[in-house]
């Protein structure tokens, strides 16, 4: 009898359950029935690599394994070459049904027919909707899946479409009797995309006829804990409950970064004992330094207006816009799963945090030319004093011209020091950076674990806040002690270090920045203050 088939945690593409191990994927959205059996048109969005796929496939299996339903999932992506060109998309479009439905399985009765009406282009797509439910013998429901591929006079030759059937539905016409579009926006966004005004439901624009947005959730640290727990049941290797929580705290549940830590432990890594919490940190690391395919994808978007307008004052600790193009641009990148909300203005989980740093940070990490080694003392510890006199010199050489290269310009101070922290740290040691909007701070921990004499072994942390010295502010050194007090107090320090950067037009000249000073803050901490 040959041995049950190995599983796997999934990076790549839809779960298998013969292949992977998942999640049920219907109760992580049970709004999404109850809307179907009312015979709802509805979106469905969330960011990539969260499981809305998986979850359009599940649903359509068991709608229609139910019996009284032909629930059908197939994906848009082929339109997007179809550019403004709609006979084009329609055509893909059906071509990706048509292959959907062949290969689903089902009796020919319930097969879409043999071939599509011929009518005018810009209603072919619609037609062939209501060709198949009337030969249907079963309700007809429909998962469009990457919705976002369609573009300009496309998606709105589509939208209209359906909701020209769907309006029709009420005087016989045969049409899907429910529809959920699938993507990466938000319903405001398809009624800018079509033509409507996003601020008002009723306006007349092609796409309003939806009842409801619907946003796929991350996991829980109970979800992730019963996902990790099919791994413990078919291989008996157990992840501690501190890793899991660890998991949980660097990923904030998103579905890849989940599966992919997992996966790195237990299949690149090939860990053979418990999983501990170091096995999850290290894991972490390898991701962020291979930039893996959703790393990077992620960070190509950094560039784009609509997100620097929103990450940007998020990195410099400035207030965020407050005007609607500003709420647009929020809504998009929330949909991207870059921040957490589109009130909190914070990045959406310490691994993206990281990741946004490095890529800003990376032509700057080409300037920095010291031996990481260089800064280890001979008992093992991090040379923290050796680094600011380090990053002094380095800044009035190649700080005013890099600040000028930056893009992210209201932030390139932070994205310049978190670039040469990294570059001289992250060799033997760890960056942990806390950073939102309205703050006017970044901070910084750096963990470096050493030797101590009797062989044990030690963690030794150091704490900075981040602060700058804009035109027409005062001297932010106050604010600045009470808030690293408030950040020892957290995490338990006796002392750290305030970095204060001139950003003034008065502001001294490069050659003669760099002035050290030892402070009070107001709960009696000596701390160090740089000024460059």
């Amino acid at each position: 009898m040959s041995s049950p088939k190995a599983k796997y945690f999934n990076t790549t593409g839809p779960c298998d359950p013969r292949l992977h191990y998942m999640l049920p994927p219907a109760p992580r959205l049970p709004e999404a029935r109850t809307l179907i059996e009312m015979d709802r048109y509805f979106v469905l969005h969330a960011p990539r690599q969260t499981g809305k796929t998986t979850i359009l496939d599940t649903l359509a299996s068991e709608l229609t394994a139910e019996g009284d339903t032909a629930a059908l999932a197939f994906s848009c992506e082929r339109a997007k070459a179809a550019g403004d060109d709609y006979p084009a998309a329609e055509s893909l479009l059906l071509d990706s049904l048509r292959e959907a439905a062949d290969l689903s399985g089902w009796p020919k009765k319930l097969l879409p027919p043999g071939a599509w009406p011929q009518v005018t282009p810009g209603s072919r797509f619609g037609a062939a909707l209501s060709a198949w439910c009337r030969r249907s013998p079963r309700r007809v429901v429909l998962f469009l899946d990457e919705i976002d591929a369609l573009q300009g006079n496309s998606l709105v030759s589509i939208l209209s479409q359906l909701r020209d059937g769907h309006n029709k539905r009420s005087k016989g016409y045969p049409f899907p009797a429910s529809m959920v579009l699938c993507g990466l926006r938000d319903l405001r966004d398809y009624k800018v995309a079509s033509g409507g005004d996003p601020t008002q439901f009723s306006s007349a624009s092609p796409f309003n006829i939806i009842a409801d947005s619907l946003r796929l959730g991350d996991f829980t640290a109970g979800q992730i804990a019963e996902l990790y727990d099919q791994h413990t049941q078919k291989t008996g290797q157990q992840f501690t409950k501190d890793a899991v929580d660890r998991v949980f705290e660097l990923t904030q549940g998103q579905p890849w970064l989940v599966n992919a830590l997992a996966h790195e432990i237990t299949s690149t890594m090939q860990v053979t004992g418990t999983i501990t919490t170091c096995q999850v940190d290290d894991a972490k690391e390898r991701l962020i330094r291979a930039r893996t395919t959703h790393l990077d994808a992620l960070a190509a978007r950094l560039h784009e207006p609509r997100v620097k307008q929103v990450i940007e004052p998020i990195v410099a600790g400035t207030s965020p816009g407050t005007d609607i193009a500003f709420d647009h641009a929020a809504s998009y990148v929330h949909d991207l799963g870059l921040i957490r909300g589109t009130r909190d203005m914070v990045i959406a989980n310490p691994i993206y945090r990281e990741v946004l740093l490095r890529v800003l940070g990376d032509r700057t990490e080409r300037f920095v030319r010291a031996d990481p080694h260089s800064f280890v003392l001979p008992d093992g510890r991090f040379d923290l004093a050796r680094l600011l006199e380090e990053f002094v010199v380095f800044w009035r050489e190649h700080g005013e011209v890099l600040i000028q290269q930056e893009g992210y310009h209201e932030a390139a101070c932070q994205i310049i020091l978190m670039a040469f922290l990294h570059r001289l740290v992250n060799g033997g040691g760890h960056l942990d950076r806390e950073y939102a909007a309205g703050t006017k701070r970044l901070d910084v921990l750096i963990r470096w674990p050493h030797t101590g004499p009797d062989g044990e072994r030690l963690m030794q942390r150091e704490a900075m806040e981040l602060r700058v010295w804009r035109a027409s502010a005062n001297d932010p050194k106050p604010e600045g002690l009470a808030q690293l007090d408030r950040y020892l107090d957290r995490l338990t320090l006796t002392t750290g270090v305030l970095v204060i950067f001139d950003r003034r037009p008065e502001a001294s000249p490069w050659n003669e920045r760099g002035d050290f000073e030892q402070a009070t803050t107001p709960s009696g901490r000596q701390v160090t203050v740089l000024r460059v």
